[in-house]
C-alpha cells in the first residue's frame, strides 16, 4: 500500500560550506521503516541549497567553495541588494545557481546514492546559520 511520511530537521551550521546530512536522513528511512519510494528532500531558504555530492574525499568541496568564490564574489559593487551584508547578494547567486530541492529514491530501506555520494546542506552565507531541512516520503513502508 502507498503511504506518505514527512519529517522535518533543523541544522546549525558554522557558516560558508558544505555539511552532509546523509546519516541523519538514512536514520530516518530506517527507523521509519520505509521501504521502496521516492524521498523529497526540501530546504526553504534563498541562501542555502541542497547538493549530492562526493563524500569521500574533503578536497572536492574545498574546489567546489573555492571555484564558487572566484565564480560569484562577495562585495561585488554590481550587486544592489545588500540589506544583509556584503555576502547577502552573493549568496543568494549561489543558492540561484545550485538547487533548493532533491528527489532521491529509495530502495530496500536504504537510499540509492552511489558509492561516494552525499547529501550535503550548502551554506552560502559566512556566518553561522541554522537551516531547515524538510522531507518527504512516498512509497511502500513496512518490512524489507
Amino acid at each position: 500500500m502507498l503511504r506518505q511520511q514527512d519529517r522535518e530537521w533543523l541544522f546549525p551550521n558554522n557558516g560558508r560550506g558544505l555539511y552532509e546530512v546523509t546519516d541523519e536522513i538514512a536514520l530516518w528511512l530506517r527507523e521509519a521503516g520505509l521501504a521502496h519510494g521516492l524521498l523529497t528532500l526540501f530546504l526553504p531558504h534563498t541562501s542555502a541549497s541542497l547538493l549530492i555530492q562526493e563524500n569521500a574525499d574533503p578536497d572536492v568541496q574545498a574546489d567546489i567553495l573555492a571555484y564558487l568564490e572566484e565564480l560569484v564574489r562577495d562585495g561585488d559593487p554590481r550587486y544592489r541588494h545588500r540589506n544583509e551584508g556584503s555576502d547577502d547578494m552573493s549568496a543568494h547567486l549561489r543558492a540561484a545557481l545550485t538547487q533548493p530541492s532533491l528527489s532521491i529514491p529509495v530502495r530496500n530501506g536504504a537510499l540509492a546514492l552511489g558509492t561516494w555520494q552525499g547529501i550535503f546542506i550548502f551554506e552560502h552565507r559566512r556566518k553561522a546559520q541554522q537551516r531547515r531541512l524538510m522531507a518527504h516520503f512516498m512509497g511502500t513502508m513496512g518490512d524489507l
